[in-house]
């Protein structure tokens, strides 16, 4: 049984918790009140606030515009959609993403324009997961929202800029939801221990016990509820009148990772790590590594991104970092997972601590930029190809200083084409092997300018 038929509706249809439906529905703010964590968007005269509270008695209503939610799970993005249909007393519609094809997108909006049309009732669509929405769907809305038929408040945890139709953005706010602070998370685990619609001060909860589920949950107000009331269960099966360590950790195993490989998540921690990398921090470098890992990401796209780390951020300050890296490459697609964790963190290890230098990536950055602006020019003569018929008539090869016949085994002469004599392209930083190779690149320029 789907869990809102089990509670119930009220009479604009806005699901409404019963006895013995889950703690976190039954506690789900009533009030904008009650409603932690997104201060930013529920000051006076916001659009989220003119969405759900109804217009003052007298005063000319403008009406709000359509919205996307966008915030981790467990925010409140559900929550703001049945307070925008219950605060105003708009009709409530809501529809799965999973589920709902493009007839049932054009059904409820057909029902909610007549009914528009016939007594003036307004209709709030609630559509959760809307990234969950193919192209076709989402086009399907588009006449709706623009016309004002429904208000859309559509709820979504990856970035709507993938997920979502320009066109459909466009006619919409985009309100983003922040992550819930760990005090946020308490206060909603204190109200749900004393409040009616909770345990309603049946048990208490151990410090402990309370920093373990905080820590568990994350940012997700979902979660921490759903831990609480199976610790609850645990506790009060034990005829125990307080919730402790122990009945936290019989309730819950181990805590589920926030990654998704299709979503934004998949490019938020790859770009935390890479920059974790960069940054010299080993450690963190080693919990998005560890992220990735346990949420099932391909080790091959792991190492891929390593060997890039070495070879730009890495560079010549330590080129044995790049060779880590490759061979921790080939080692991965040898012997694959889980054992292969063990290579991907040897190589993160490397890169992380080694000397940066981003030297050579600069030096072939700019020297594609002078390609590409047309700074090409001709080859010397002593540098072209003397080995066909022909070629030394026009006098190629003649004049080539062979560099094995010359002290250090440098020729002095040009090798650059004549626009581009003595531009400098790479300029070795100070750092790990690049300090060794700045003094002896002196030198070398040095004798190349002697011709």
């Amino acid at each position: 049984m789907d869990l809102f038929e089990a509670a119930g509706a009220d009479d604009v249809g806005v699901p409404v918790a019963r006895a013995g439906t889950p703690l976190a529905v039954r506690m789900r703010p009533a009030t904008l009140e009650e409603v932690v964590g997104q201060e930013h968007l529920l000051e006076t005269g916001s659009p989220l606030r003119r969405l759900v509270e109804p217009a003052e008695t007298g005063r000319r209503r403008i009406a709000p515009s359509s919205v996307v939610l966008w915030g981790p799970p467990g925010t409140g993005k559900t929550t703001l959609a049945y307070l925008v249909a219950h605060g105003s007393g708009r009709r409530f519609t809501e529809l799965s993403a999973v589920t709902a094809g493009v007839k049932d997108v054009r059904e409820v909006v057909e029902a909610a324009r007549r009914r528009l049309v016939t007594s003036g009732e307004e209709t709030v669509l609630f559509i959760d997961e809307v990234h969950r929405f193919s192209k076709s769907q989402q086009d399907a809305l588009l006449p709706s929202v623009e016309n004002r038929w429904v208000t859309l408040v559509a709820a979504t945890t990856e970035n709507p800029s993938f997920s979502v139709i320009s066109p459909l953005l466009s006619r919409s706010l985009l309100l983003t939801l922040r992550p819930l602070g760990e005090r946020d998370v308490r206060t909603l685990v204190e109200r749900a221990l004393t409040d009616e619609r909770g345990l309603g001060g049946a048990l208490t909860l151990a410090a402990d016990a309370e920093n373990h589920l905080v820590r568990l949950a994350g940012a997700d107000a979902r979660k921490a509820l759903t831990i609480l009331e199976a610790a609850a269960g645990a506790a009060d099966a034990a005829e125990e009148a307080e919730i402790g360590l122990e009945a936290v950790e019989r309730a819950v195993d181990v805590a589920a990772v926030r990654y998704d490989r299709d979503g934004d998540q998949h490019y938020d921690v790859i770009s935390a790590f890479i920059k974790s990398m960069r940054g010299s921090d080993v450690d963190a470098a080693l919990h998005y590594l560890a992220r990735m890992v346990v949420a099932g990401e391909d080790p091959r796209f792991i190492a891929r991104r390593i060997v890039i780390a070495a070879a730009e951020d890495v560079g010549m300050a330590d080129p044995s970092a790049l060779q880590t890296a490759v061979a921790a490459a080939q080692a991965v697609a040898l012997i694959g997972m889980p054992e292969g964790r063990l290579v991907l963190a040897e190589a993160v290890v490397h890169v992380a601590t080694a000397p940066k230098s981003n030297a050579a990536y600069n030096g072939i950055n700019a020297a594609i930029a002078d390609v590409q602006a047309g700074k090409a020019g001709a080859v010397p003569l002593p540098l072209r190809d003397a080995h066909y018929a022909g070629a030394k008539q026009h006098g190629h090869g003649q004049g080539y200083r062979y560099a094995h016949d010359y002290p250090h085994g440098i020729a002095p002469q040009q090798y650059a084409p004549d626009e581009l004599v003595g531009k400098r392209y790479y300029e070795p930083t100070a750092y790990g092997h690049e300090r060794d190779i700045t003094a002896r690149l002196t030198r070398i320029r040095q004798i190349l300018s002697e011709r």
